[in-house]
């Protein structure tokens, strides 16, 4: 699957950013969950300086190849451009995602060697949060290990989101970047199984970081789910990634062609689930919503690109039955404004949320989590689980979001965790 959207040319970034009107009072800024300085990097693009552009976005940001193509720019940066009310807002994303691609491809800035102050810390897991807790926390100075149950690190970047949208060079080269920062990744390495939490205190490390993400998906609760060809959204979209990959068979990809696919739900999975199923060549793919389209959470473009791909949307579809015969699903009954309907199908994807696993929380004592599995974490130092030394950030802690949004809370814990081990060091612990 190549890259859906192409970035733009030097001209063609230098000629967008040069509309910038540079605000007193940017909004764009306000409209970004991490407060990129986006009037300066479109600045210093508008001059050609694409070294100062990157360290401009390097002071707020580890991710600005990925967040520059998956961030829904329409809701933010640029939903608040004050261009945008006439349609015209700059395309901030575009202009990031050069700069980040520019840096890569060019080897334009490299990071000043870092002096070490002490502190060792441990992330788990390799998604948004962890590579921002990561990052931030190298640049500090601190010594950082992150640990990945994967083969390699990257979590829902790599193995969740589908190649058209965001190619796997593109998350590896970010991996790189954070590893030249002297951050050090263990793959196939599952904690809470192969190593637990309090081992990791005993191997010398002062603060944890749990940043592994919601990895349950949800089911729907409702007869028939017993019937083959009911899956899971995520199990599809990290198969075909294992595919494309060359480390499964693609007799393992739960789509095959010719396929008649329903998906349930309408967020940004289920727009990756009905987009990479029409990529291996399902005969028709449907999407059943129980609201109506003004309640979908998938993003704008997303939902644009699924139209343009050829998915039929089902409005006002709440799915009360699989129905199937001989012990194979052949299609959704839902409850629609016309009464009872069946949409026909022999596959049916999954797409309605995910929750956290218990699996680190289960073998360590003393971490508190809500009645949904989510970890109840501090505001003083901010993040910090109901255990000394353990932090937790991300969908883990605030339910599934975007990557920015989890970005977000990830660089307020990493202040957190610099506090936690500032205040050990003045304890002489």
């Amino acid at each position: 699957m190549e890259e859906e959207i192409k970035g733009y040319t030097m001209q063609e970034a230098i000629a967008e950013a040069r509309r910038c009107l540079n605000c007193p009072k940017p909004m764009c800024r306000t409209g970004c969950p991490i407060e990129n300085d986006i009037p300066a990097f479109n600045h210093a693009v508008s001059l050609g300086n694409f070294g100062e552009a990157r360290s401009i976005i390097a002071q707020r940001s580890n991710l600005p190849a990925i967040c520059g193509r998956v961030c829904p720019h329409e809701n933010q940066c640029e939903g608040h451009c004050v261009l945008s009310k006439a349609g015209k807002g700059i395309k901030i994303g575009m202009i990031e995602r050069f700069i980040a691609d520019f840096d890569t491809e060019m080897n334009l800035n490299r990071e000043k060697k870092i002096e070490k102050i002490g502190g060792k810390v441990a992330v788990i897991g390799s998604g948004p949060a962890g590579l921002t807790v990561a990052g931030d926390l190298a640049r500090k100075g601190y010594e950082v290990v992150v640990y990945e149950s994967e083969s390699e690190p990257g979590g829902v970047l790599l193995y969740g989101i589908p190649e058209f949208r965001l190619p796997k060079d593109v998350v590896r080269n970010t991996t790189k970047k954070i590893a030249d920062l002297g951050v050090q990744f263990v793959t196939n390495t599952m904690i809470g199984t192969d190593i637990k939490i309090d081992e990791l205190f005993k191997n010398g490390f002062d603060a944890i970081f749990i940043g592994t993400g919601t990895a349950l998906a949800k089911s729907l609760d409702i007869p028939g789910s017993d019937l083959r060809g009911i899956i899971q959204s995520n199990y599809l979209l990290r198969m075909v990634r294992l595919y494309q990959d060359g480390n499964v068979d693609k007799s393992e990809v739960p789509i095959e062609e010719g396929d008649n696919v329903v998906v349930i739900g309408a967020g940004n999975v289920a727009m990756d689930a009905c987009r990479t199923a029409i990529r291996m060549k399902a005969k028709s793919v449907t999407v059943a919503y129980r609201k109506t389209v003004e309640f979908m959470r998938a993003a704008k473009a997303e939902y644009d690109g699924a139209i343009s791909d050829g998915v039929d949307f089902k409005w006002e579809h709440a799915p009360i039955e699989y129905v199937g015969e001989n012990g194979i699903v052949t299609g959704l009954k839902c409850q629609s404004p016309n009464g009872e309907v069946i949409l026909p199908a022999n596959k049916i994807l999954i797409a309605i949320g995910s929750r956290p696993a218990a699996r680190i929380v289960s073998s360590t004592e003393g971490i508190d989590v809500d009645e949904g599995g989510y970890v109840v974490t501090k505001q003083k130092p901010y993040g910090m689980t109901t255990r000394r030394g353990i932090f937790a950030g991300g969908d883990v802690v605030h339910k599934p979001a975007t990557v920015v949004l989890a970005m977000r809370e990830a660089k307020k814990v990493a202040v957190g965790i610099s506090e936690f081990l500032e205040a050990k060091k003045l304890l002489g612990e």
